[in-house]
């Protein structure tokens, strides 16, 4: 058996950033080591290649009549930027006070490979596991897994078998409080491009005369939230379904402070939808958010100038029953709508991906038809986990997108058991990206705990 904290360093050392072709080689790297790995633990492996980043499948085949499960993961990372403010080499692995410190340490190859060793452990053990097993590691979820959709559809039936998805892409509060994922927003991208004159103006001469495009995309943009942080979208809240009373009580047991939340954050105060608290508005609420602003001279100094352009990302995080098509384009039509005369506006769409809800057995509003292998699963998860972590996990909606697991529901009538193994202090996405090495030893003996007990319940 391998040691999971090495392999887990050796991963971590290919640069594996999908948005950026200079690091195709790392990129391959990664690829290449899953595909080593997979196949000296007996799997069969296959390559996939796809328009962009390959697909890797590892399969332990079996008796048709074992239970099938999916575990899914993703091979590529963010850019490490800004650089300058890692303590360490972003892809030369460090551990230190109990935590590996890379790129790509917490999203996602440290709790991808809980489950790897997970399966390599539980083989080890007994060979003869009456459970078949496939991973399915993409190079594509940093940047909206593109290819991965078109990959399920046309692969549909050699997925038809497969009880249900196994993943940790998900958080969870603390080490000492596991959070099961039941829920996940979705998402709409735009980029909006306002154009006004057709060069920069002297804002002497000119300033007074023409529409400021930034004056004016500062005017949209505005207009687009109410003082209680509302939508102002026509149809935008269309598809949100109500929070069950079970979730309120479940989020409620997380204990969470606003006071020890605003320090965290670094913020004097918080600004939820009024009716909702912060933590309920990051889980059952959709949004609207400015994820960048720009226009006109940004060095050091003054210009004094009428810009002719200006700039804005958008991303709609959706909630409940939502289509990511529709209000993607109700919010396109709005900034188009709210345009003043004088500037022209280009709203291009980027990526989408639709929420994802599933209910666990137990509750008032449970599918009566839920599978059999699905409701086991989850019983099995509370358990390992309560075994593992020595608490019960709490079962929560998450306010991050992973726009795969509702095309695995949508095109395969799968749905996905995530548990979540990285932490707030994990630094996702963020300089000094970190794993905490309890909790993936301790993931590892949970997931371990869960496929046995899939594999016995038959």
């Amino acid at each position: 058996m391998f040691d999971p904290i090495e392999k887990l360093k050796e991963h971590l050392r290919f640069p594996s950033v999908s948005t950026d072709s200079n690091f195709k080689e790392g990129m391959d790297g990664s690829r290449r080591f899953l595909e080593s790995l997979f196949a000296d633990m007996g799997l069969s492996v296959e390559v996939v290649n796809t328009p962009m980043h390959p697909i890797v499948l590892a399969r332990r085949e079996g008796n048709p009549e074992w239970p099938h499960v999916l575990i899914y993961g993703h091979y590529d990372v963010q850019p490490a930027d800004p650089l300058e403010e890692w303590r360490s080499d972003p892809f030369d692995p460090v551990v230190k006070d109990g935590r590996l410190f890379a790129r790509g340490a917490a999203d996602n190859k440290g709790p991808q490979m809980a489950h790897i060793a997970a399966v390599a452990q539980a083989l080890e053990e007994d060979p003869e596991l009456p459970l078949r097993i496939t991973f399915l590691i993409e190079g594509e979820e940093e940047i909206g897994s593109p290819s991965l959709k078109p990959f399920l559809e046309s692969r549909k039936d050699s997925f038809s078998d497969v009880d249900l998805v196994l993943l940790s892409d998900t958080l969870s509060p603390t080490e000492k409080q596991i959070v099961v994922t039941v829920g996940l927003r979705g998402i709409a991208v735009l980029d909006v491009q306002v154009q006004g004159p057709s060069a920069d103006l002297h804002s002497g001469l000119h300033g007074g005369a023409v529409y400021n495009p930034v004056q004016a995309l500062c005017e949209i943009c505005a207009s687009l939230h109410d003082e209680n942080n509302r939508v102002t979208v026509d149809g935008f809240y269309e598809g949100v379904t109500d929070v069950e009373d079970w979730e309120r009580d479940e989020l409620a047991k997380l204990g969470a402070d606003e006071e020890a939340y605003k320090k965290t954050l670094g913020v004097g105060a918080l600004h939820p939808i009024e009716g909702y608290t912060p933590f309920e508005a990051t889980r059952y609420l959709p949004t609207l958010e400015f994820n960048g602003i720009g226009g006109g001279y940004q060095g050091e100094g003054s210009k004094t100038i009428v810009p002719s352009k200006a700039m804005t990302k958008i991303s709609c995080r959706l909630v409940g029953n939502q289509d990511p098509k529709v209000i993607g384009e109700r919010v396109k039509q709005a900034v188009l709508d709210r345009a003043p005369p004088g500037v022209s506006i280009n709203v291009e769409m980027g990526h989408e991906g639709a929420p994802y809800l599933v209910t666990p057995p137990g509750r008032p509003n449970s599918p009566a038809d839920m599978p059999g292998r699905l409701v086991y699963a989850f019983e099995a998860t509370t358990k390992a986990i309560d075994e593992s972590f020595g608490c019960s996990p709490l079962f929560l909606r998450e306010g991050g997108s992973i726009p795969i697991i509702a095309d695995f529901k949508s095109i395969l009538g799968l749905d996905s058991v995530m548990i979540g193994l990285f932490l707030p202090e994990d630094n996702l996405h963020a300089p000094n990206e970190s794993m905490n090495l309890d909790v993936l030893n301790r993931g590892i003996d949970a997931s371990k705990k869960i496929l046995f007990s899939i594999a016995k319940h038959g």
